[in-house]
Formats: C-alpha cells, structure tokens, sequence
C-alpha cells in the first residue's frame, strides 16, 4: 500500500502523485474521463486536480467542463470523501481575476458543478496583482469560515507577492496558504527553483507542480524524426531542438533502462525527489497512459541517479 503525503501544513493525506483533469472534457469524453478517474481511484490515486476554467479554450466550451465531469464521476461512485478534490480560481471566462466578489462567486460555481460541499483545496490560478493580496487573502479566507474550502493554496505567483500573502494570513490569523503549484519540470526548472522555492521551503508549503512531463515531451514519445498526434504536439516537440532537452532524453532513457521503468515515471521520480515537492500533476487522456504516471509512488532514485539527471538538465 502505497504511503500517502501529508500537504504541507494541512491535514490532507495525498497519494504522490496528482491526478490532472485538464483533460477531461478536453481531448478525454465523459466515458474516456471516468475509466481514467476509476483506474487512478483503483491504484491508490486520491488527490484530482482542476481549474473552474477548464476548458474555456475549446469552441463552444464555456469553462467548468472539466469540473463537471469530475462532479458526476464523484457523485456516481458515491466516493466524495474518499477523494482529495483541488481547483481553481481566477481564470473562468465568467470569473477573471481574484477581486473578493470574483473569488466568492467562482467558488459558488465550482461547489455546484463539482456537485459536493466543499472544496479541499483551493488554488489562485493566477496572481492579480490589481487586487491587494490583504483583499484575496480575506476573501478566501470566508470561504474558510464559511466551510466551503478546507485549505487555500497558490499557482503563479511571485516570491514578493506569495510572502506578502503569508504575512498577512499570519498577522491577521487568517487561513494560510498550504501549497503552491508552480511550472517545474526537468525542463523546466528556472520556473520555480530559486527565491520561489526558497519562499515555499521557508513557509513550510508544499509543491504541486503543474506541466510534470513538460507537456509529453518528458513521456519519451518525442523524438527526432517521429510524429505525435496530440493538442499538445508542438509545445513539447519543441524541446527536442534543445541541447537540454536531447541530453535530458538521453539520462532518462538511461535511468528507465536500469530499473525497466517508463521514462515519465522516471522524469516524474526526480521531481518527487526535489525539495519541497509533494506530488507532482500529471493528466492521463487514456486508462493505458496511467500506469506510468501512478508508478511513481514506488520508485525512489538513487542519489546518483537524481544527480545525473539534474547535471543533465542544468
């Protein structure tokens, strides 16, 4: 049985891995979408991830797809308190930005597509900084009090602006940020490491990181000559035209070898290594990509295996 991970300062119990529901409603339908969440429940999986926005950025879609689909699964399966249910507000087209009223009536809507009571974390998707942290903190803060969020947490945002908010939080006593979900990847790591990582390690936060597997780049399905059928294809492609991203391919491919594992379990196995870093997110389209996501709940690298891939990632 796989061991859960307390979320920073919160009482959540996480499986390390995060399940990501960008997905779903997206390029997974309702049927794709539940086989996907019933096989990641199956595996020990208990921590889904969404944004209210998702996803907003398809034809005829208005946002909350993603939400909903979720919602019904939950209801369906009579299994609500079994799960670890995180999204997000600020990006809805309906709900732009963090101004209290904003925060108050996205959460309203995320409670009734999610078709459930409360919310166990609830992320800023994205900074606003036309809205004085002591104004968002307050608002979510509410919610909080209200018991419709069990613990608040942060996605893009500033060092300057995340300890701003933790300040306040704590002169006021107000609800504290748990988390934070930051761009971070092998790929990726500029993006969070640094004065972000050091604000959330001193805060005693814990991280969630989004874009895992650098879109797919880090999966392994990318290569040079090959072509990937994906909504996603050219963003990760693009790595290969990088001497970081070759040379990164190159250390996992060597690491997934030894131990006859999946590269993304691999790539995913470094960032669960990194400090601070609880449960990195990954999205799985189909119930056959997910064996390799889940699968890092049992592997742990090496300390010279997470060094060469650091080294080859720098």
């Amino acid at each position: 049985m796989t061991s859960l991970r307390t979320l920073g300062s919160s009482d959540l119990q996480v499986f390390p891995l995060s399940l990501g529901g960008n997905v779903f409603g997206w390029t997974a339908d309702e049927d794709q979408s539940f086989a996907v969440l019933d096989a990641y429940a199956a595996a020990g999986g208990n921590f889904v991830d969404t944004a209210d926005s998702y996803s907003a950025w398809i034809e005829g879609n208005r946002g909350g797809e993603s939400e909903t689909v979720i919602g019904k699964w939950l209801a369906s399966r009579s299994n609500r308190s079994d799960i670890v249910v995180a999204t997000k507000v600020g990006a809805h087209p309906d709900y732009k930005g963090l101004s209290a009223a904003t925060v108050k009536g996205a959460a309203e809507a995320s409670l009734r597509r999610l078709g459930t009571d409360h919310i166990d974390l609830y992320y800023t998707h994205f900074d606003d900084e036309t809205v004085p942290v002591e104004e968002i903190i307050t608002a979510l803060d509410q919610l909080v009090k209200e018991g419709k969020v069990r613990h608040i947490a942060a996605s893009n945002i500033s060092p300057e602006r995340l300890r701003a908010s933790l300040d306040f939080s704590e002169r006021e006593g107000l609800a504290r940020y748990v988390a934070l979900q930051p761009h971070y990847n092998l790929v990726s790591r500029d993006t969070y490491e640094g004065a972000l990582q050091d604000t959330a390690a001193h805060a005693g936060l814990a991280a969630v990181p989004y874009y895992a597997l650098a879109s797919g780049f880090l999966t392994g399905k990318y290569r040079p000559g090959t072509t990937v059928e994906s909504a996603r294809s050219a963003k990760a492609g693009g790595h290969l035209e990088s001497e970081q991203g070759r040379e990164v391919l190159a250390a996992l491919d060597r690491i997934a070898a030894d131990r006859n594992a999946e590269t993304a379990t691999i790539a995913l196995a470094w960032l669960a290594a990194q400090p601070t870093v609880a449960a990195p997110i990954a999205s799985a389209r189909t119930v056959e990509q997910l064996p390799a996501l889940v699968a890092v709940a049992d592997l742990e690298l090496t300390d010279q295996e997470v060094a060469l891939l650091t080294e080859a990632s720098a």
